[in-house]
């Protein structure tokens, strides 16, 4: 690992809050390291004793759990500017482990460096805070749409919190943005077999509100879609970038 630079680590900050000068120079002055993750591999594993906090800067990831049988479950998707164990602070053993998606690139600090810095700086605090809480929403909302929603609407739900969380330009009526996960990563996102999701996305292209090639999207009409998915972006208490 390298020491890591603050401008690439701020910029992805500075999309998802409102981050005064002084924590700024906070941030900036800890001991981040950067680390390069392959697609397909564990950023962070399932049942580690975590003593850094993570910090995706580039790439998707997600949360996983394995069950006996071998069968993976993803449980959240992490874009840039997303701690990806936050929650480590505080718990012994990670309950889950982490998935790069594609080739990511991640910044880690120490849990004694980001402790002190919490304690002597309530900004800080506040945001880990933040973070912590918002991640929770969204795990909740996530098992609200794999408990009561159909599996069109339940993609049609995950494509526009992405194309929140990752701040997609707008496109008349609606956004473009890249989505490059596999056919198999997207339906253990949402909880189906890769026939129910090879045809609930058919289903999804046939309304006319998204268009979906490879791993570009297009939501034709933000809308429409937002209304048939039943997506309410309240839950991601997102200051910027929302529709």
């Amino acid at each position: 690992m390298d020491s890591a630079t603050p401008a690439p680590l701020l910029a992805v900050l500075d999309r998802k809050e409102t981050i005064t000068q002084k924590a700024r120079a906070v941030l900036a002055s800890l001991p981040w390291r950067t680390q390069t993750v392959d697609d397909g591999r564990e950023i962070i594993p399932e049942g580690s004793r975590a003593s850094e906090c993570c910090l995706l800067l580039e790439g998707m990831a997600a949360n996983m759990r394995y069950l006996a049988n071998g069968d993976r479950q993803l449980t959240t998707l992490h874009v840039p500017g997303d701690f990806l164990d936050l929650h480590g602070l505080f718990l012994k053993v990670l309950d889950h482990g982490v998935l790069a998606l594609t080739d990511c690139q991640v910044a880690a600090v120490r849990h004694d460096d980001l402790r002190r810095a919490a304690l002597e700086h309530p900004e800080i605090s506040d945001l880990i805070g933040t973070r912590i809480a918002r991640g929770s929403a969204i795990q909740s909302m996530w098992i609200v749409c794999m408990g009561r929603k159909d599996p069109v609407r339940r993609i049609g739900h995950l494509v526009c919190e992405i194309c929140l969380r990752l701040g997609a330009p707008r496109l008349g009526d609606g956004y473009r943005f890249e989505f490059p996960v596999t056919q198999a990563e997207l339906a253990d996102l949402a909880g189906l077999s890769v026939v129910h999701t090879n045809r609930a996305l058919q289903e999804l292209r046939s309304t006319g509100f998204v268009a979906w090639q490879g791993a570009n999207v297009i939501i034709r009409n933000w809308s429409s879609l937002a209304s048939f998915a039943g997506f309410d972006q309240t839950y991601l208490g997102l200051g910027r970038g929302t529709a």
